[in-house]
Formats: C-alpha cells, structure tokens, sequence
C-alpha cells in the first residue's frame, strides 16, 4: 500500500461536467492567439499555463499559487495540440479547421475524438512531467508511451463504472495484466534511470520496488493529468506531499517531500462520459450531461 497514515483535506472533484467548458474556454484562447509554448515546441509556457489556469471551471485539481504545481492547466493545450485542434506557428497555437468546427459546435463527442487522438499522439511523453526520475532520455531507455497509454487505458476500462477503485488496485491490475505496463525497455534500461545521483540512486538497485516510482508514476500522471482533466473519471485526491511513502526506501528520496504532482490522487472513478468513451463509444452523441460553464467547480460524493 503505496498511501501513507490518514489523510487529511481530502477533496472530490466530478471531472466530466466541467471538461467540454474548460476545452471550449482553451480553444478560444487559442483562437486568440494567447497561448504559447516554449521554442523547443514540446511544452506551453509558463504564462500561457498561468493564463489557462485561471480560465479554467473552478481553476485547477489545486490553488493556482500552490508549490504542487499545475496539472489541468499544463495539460489542456498539450491536448489540444496533439489532437489536431491547434498546431503551432512558430510558438504560438492557432486552431485548424476540426479546432473552429469544435469551438462553433462544442459537444461531448468533441471529447471521446479528443482522448483517442490523445492516446495514439507521439510529441509528449508523460514520464517527463516525474522530474524527480533523471535518465529519461537516454537512447533505448523507454517503451512507447502510446502503448503505455493504452495500457493505463486498458485498466479503466477493467474496473466497474460508477465505483470508486483506489489507485492501489488500479497500480495491481496494471501489474497483473498481460503484458503489464511496463515504461523501461529492460532491466538494463531501469539501470540508466536514477534518483539524485545516476550511481547510487539508480533504480536498477531498487529492482521491483522501483515499479511504483516508474511504472506507478506514469499511471498515476496519465490518470490526474488526460483522464480527469478530459472528464472521464472523477477523482479523490489530498495534498501530494507526504501522500504516499513507497517511494522511501529508494537511495536520495529523503530529499523530496513526495515523488511526483500527482502524489496525492487517492482514488478514481469512472463517470458517466468516461464509461461512454470507454466502453460505448457510439452512446457519446445521446449523453445529456451539464455544461456548468462559469459556475463553480462541481463536486460530487
């Protein structure tokens, strides 16, 4: 059990009401030529993240001044660029056609198009946003982070809609599924990534305990990050520090308060629109869901 003692301040946040708000809202920013990513192309800026978050339903999973760092509004222009409703000139964001046609008829289908071009994009690798595990980039050091997805997809899809699974039982179905997810290519490649320092914090010391560092990780960024900010699933999540300790016995995590941003995601649950695009792809069009946009972030029990 990766969790750490009782939590405290826990918080609920039902995902799908606000996403199709939130993905109208970063498209308009978009068509207003404000968001930006940096020269190298891969990531928005730091302003453009701060502009995103403060448009957002409700704001972020937490407050914008927060040492936790953003999530939803780092993800949202990631989104909407690898799902080809933008593309870049220069460093700037401008919508393409399938862009404009989904500001000028925004609905749910808009969403499940978004997720699946999302799951098969190539420019972003969701490991990289764990900055505390160094070596990712390394030749021949990780699997396809399409796969990956598709794996951390694979395992919604494995647990009941409507119901709360703990993220420790999504990290074991993960784990038991054929093949499991895996991020290194190899035991060797687990060698190349390190905590602290590359030789005595490597995580090939660590064996099959680095699984929740690496492997757990990955899934719990795809999880907070795409999957609850797109709206498919509801979260539970608390403060990320001190959240969970099996990243603890790893050599040089004394220095840090807590592996990854999304430490603190307790729990998750498939909703409404999650279990349309997962399971029945084709029911989208008939979902009836609220578009709460402007009204406060929705919470649910």
């Amino acid at each position: 059990m990766g969790a750490s003692g009782e939590q405290v301040n826990v918080q609920i946040r039902c995902t799908a009401p606000d996403a199709l708000s939130n993905l109208v809202a970063v498209l308009e920013l978009v068509g207003d030529g404000q968001v930006r990513f940096t020269a190298a192309g891969a990531r928005p800026t730091a302003a453009t993240v701060a502009l995103i978050e403060d448009s957002l339903v409700g704001g972020d999973y937490y407050d914008q001044d927060s040492p936790a760092e953003p999530i939803a509004a780092f993800a949202w222009p990631v989104i909407v660029a690898v799902s080809g409703l933008a593309r870049l000139a220069g460093t700037r964001l401008e919508l393409t056609g399938r862009g404009a046609n989904a500001l000028a008829r925004p609905g749910y289908q808009s969403i499940a198009a978004v997720w699946g071009r999302w799951l098969n994009s190539v420019s972003l690798d969701e490991l990289t946003r764990i900055e505390a595990i160094k070596g990712q980039r390394k030749t021949a050091t990780l699997t396809s982070a399409t796969k990956r997805r598709a794996a951390v997809a694979a395992a919604l899809r494995a647990v009941e809609p409507g119901v709360w699974a703990d993220t420790d039982l999504i990290w074991s179905v993960l784990r038991d599924a054929q093949p499991p997810l895996t991020v290194v290519r190899s035991s060797l490649a687990l060698w190349r990534l390190y905590l602290s320092d590359p030789y005595y914090g490597s995580l090939g010391n660590a064996g099959a305990e680095a699984w929740p560092a690496v492997e757990g990780r990955y899934a719990l960024c795809v999880l907070f990050e795409y999957a609850a900010t797109l709206g498919l699933i509801d979260v539970r999540y608390t403060w990320p520090d001190g959240a969970r300790d099996d990243y603890r016995p790893l050599w040089g995590a004394d220095r840090f308060p807590r592996l990854s941003r999304y430490d603190g995601l307790l729990a998750v649950r498939v909703n409404e629109l999650g279990a349309a695009i997962l399971h029945d792809p084709a029911s989208v069009p008939a979902l009836s869901l609220p578009v709460p946009r402007g009204l406060p972030v929705s919470r649910c029990g």
